[in-house]
């Protein structure tokens, strides 16, 4: 029996893959099913990943597989290719990977197509703008066998980016080849999914989390066979197995929400475009507000830059103001309530929209909106108060906290922190003849929440939309006149070197939501920090001034795109053994770093504290690796974290191009 002995990659952080016999008296099970193994003293579900290498001796004694879960294999090897890549390009072992690529329903359901349960209807003969044209002409033309080719749309809100992506779909499909269309958070795609839905039938499919596992499984197998050729889905669905890819959209590129947090870390944006590589497809990604790293490769012609600067649905760009609140106790500015009232008394709605991710840690003056910034970084440094010490999470560097202010002087600096609910509650005092719903995620946790306030507000029913990151992207609604940014600048607060680049893309997204429709949007920008150059150039529209300061200011620090990052953390309950084990890590990647790299081609910084120090009762301390090339530092991190194990219950996690360090 030994001949059908088969590999098995069980999901455990050992780089290795596990031969198995097969169950008493059946075949050996096929590359890509999954079965159900025995592993130490549990069970696992693991994937067959070929038969197994050579002859097994004769004095080991192999366990047979416990049970084959798949009769029909989920994949083939050009898929196992690239769960290989990218098991070696996030520095996670092989089962690891495949247990985060694959669904994870034992046996499908019989259920509908999810993609609609009809043929796809004749598509009607829209007008489209010169621009929408010629930009479906330059994708359509890079669709064919062993061709390559990255496009970006870049395109104000409401010039019709969508309709260019299912129109180059459309092309790709009537060449016989399948298309990968990624969306960067399913909640608030419903309005897509019913228009690809009602265009392309049943040869649509959908993968997101908010399916049931046998769903997910239904859609995988459908995908598999070839019967759908259309995947339309978020971050996970770039691993779906189509068939004769032809083309990968990538829409909204620049959220941070297409980045894995759990074991593979990947980047959906990088596995796509990998995939389109190996595959000859042609990729198009598109945003309103580009990455930075997406903004240098078409400033260097690696990304053909395709324009929309026009609204099509007769909608003009709003009319923004910027409102300084320094000094102000109040949430909701008068200017602000003011507007809003107006906005009512015209039968139109609005929406505010809080910027919650700002963090409560970082030293502000309320007085002048100064914030104390690491002079090694540019970035704001962060009290501890353990430690009484102001900490750089990049470069280690601490000082003592201020208690004045050193720009104006004012005794009035520390804390300030605020939630929906509280915003809500102004609302409801100063303007109780509104209408008013939150959006937000303990809003919405009940199933069919979302949807329901969605409806609520597209008929009318509500005046005022609030909410935090959900609202501030796939919101499209003709009724929307104002936009009002409670508190533009808490996200400048991050120990984040992205952090200006986070708040100018939500400002400039919000403030697309208003007057898609109608020539008298208004957006107003409430702020302590006016003078910053994410919120003026914002509230300018001055996109190509800010990427030009912001990839200055990059190139200057060696910042991506100018470098890699990499950043292991280490977590632990006790916070002294958590530290040491970090420091060992630190010194053995110092000590290693010139045989992986050129003589300072690798920069080592830290261990410092995480930005948020300890989560779920654990202490978090990481350390960053930055180097100007990809391939000397992909070695390292797991040389040093073999050559140091963690003692029990110290975790280390290993992170290629974070999107934040927190």
């Amino acid at each position: 029996m030994a001949d059908h002995a088969v590999s098995v990659a069980v999901p455990v952080p050992l780089d290795r893959v596990y031969t198995y016999l097969p169950p008493e008296g059946q075949p050996p099970p096929e590359l890509g099913c999954r079965v159900i193994v025995p592993f130490g003293r549990r069970t696992v579900t693991g994937v067959v990943v070929g038969a197994a290498a050579g002859e097994t001796p004769a004095t080991v004694e192999l366990k047979r597989i416990s049970r084959v879960l798949d009769t029909i294999p989920l994949f083939d090897e050009s898929w196992l290719e690239m769960a290989r890549w990218v098991s070696r390009m996030y520095l996670a072992t092989l089962g690891e990977t495949l247990a985060a690529m694959l669904p994870g329903a034992r046996q499908p359901r019989e259920l509908p197509p999810l993609g609609g349960d009809e043929p796809g209807a004749p598509l009607e003969a829209l007008k489209l703008s010169a621009e929408q044209d010629e930009a479906i002409r330059q994708v359509s033309a890079e669709v064919a066998p062993g061709s390559e080719g990255w496009h970006y749309l870049y395109g104000i809100t409401g010039s019709g980016k969508t309709e260019v992506f299912l129109q180059a779909a459309t092309e790709v499909l009537r060449r016989e080849r399948s298309v990968l269309y990624l969306v960067p958070e399913i909640a608030l795609t419903h309005q897509l999914f019913e228009q690809i839905s009602r265009r392309f039938g049943t040869i649509a499919a959908m993968l997101h989390s908010g399916l049931t596992a046998s769903q997910r499984l239904g859609e995988w197998h459908r995908i598999r066979s070839g019967e759908a050729r259309l995947v339309i889905g978020a971050r996970s669905a770039v691993f779906a197995p189509l068939q004769r890819l032809g083309l990968v959209v990538i829409d909204e590129e620049h959220e941070s929400s297409y980045k894995s947090g759990n074991t593979p870390r990947y980047h959906a944006r990088q596995v796509g475009l990998h995939r389109a590589v190996v595959a000859g497809a042609a990729c198009v990604m598109g945003s309103a507000t580009p990455s930075a790293e997406a903004w240098h490769l078409m400033g260097e012609g690696r990304l053909k830059r395709l324009d929309l600067t026009r609204r099509l649905s007769g909608g003009a760009l709003p009319d923004i103001r910027v409102l300084d609140v320094r000094g102000s106790s109040r949430l909701i500015s008068p200017q602000l309530e003011k507007v809003l009232r107006e906005t009512k008394d015209l039968g139109a709605q609005s929406i505010l929209f809080l910027n919650r991710r700002g963090f409560a840690g970082a030293f502000h003056c309320r007085s002048c909106g100064y914030h104390f910034d690491c002079p090694r970084c540019s970035v704001p440094l962060t009290w501890h108060k353990q430690d009484q010490r102001m900490v750089c999470h990049y470069c280690g560097y601490q000082a003592q906290p201020v208690h004045i202010c050193p720009q104006c002087s004012s005794l009035d600096v520390g804390y300030r922190s605020f939630g929906t609910e509280r915003v809500e509650e102004e609302v409801a005092r100063f303007l109780p003849e509104l209408r008013i719903a939150r959006l937000d995620t303990d809003s919405t946790r009940r199933k069919g929440a979302l949807s329901t306030i969605l409806d609520r507000f597209a008929r009318g029913e509500i005046d005022v939309l609030l909410g935090t990151q959900m609202v501030a992207k796939g919101l499209n609604f003709p009724g929307v006149r104002t936009v009002g940014i409670v508190m533009a600048d808490t996200g400048l607060s991050l120990p984040d070197f992205r952090a200006a680049e986070r708040t100018f893309s939500l400002i400039v997204q919000v403030a697309g939501r208003a007057g898609r429709f109608r020539s008298d949007g208004t957006v107003l920008i409430q702020t302590l920090r006016p003078e910053h150059p994410a919120i003026r150039r914002a509230a300018a529209m001055e996109l190509d001034g800010f990427y030009q300061d912001e990839l200055a200011t990059r190139r200057e620090l060696l910042f991506p795109p100018y470098a890699r990052l990499l950043r292991i953390l280490v977590r632990g309950p006790h916070r002294q053994e958590t530290r040491a084990h970090a420091e060992r890590l630190a010194g053995l990647a110092r000590h290693q770093a010139p045989r992986h790299g050129h003589s300072g081609e690798i920069v080592v910084l830290g261990p410092a504290p995480a930005a948020l120090e300890r989560i779920q009762r654990n202490w978090r301390f990481q350390i960053i690796l930055r180097c100007t090339a990809a391939a000397p530092m992909a070695a390292l991190p797991r040389g040093i974290v073999a050559a140091s194990p963690p003692s029990r219950g110290i975790y280390v996690e290993v992170d290629v191009d974070p999107v934040n360090l927190l």
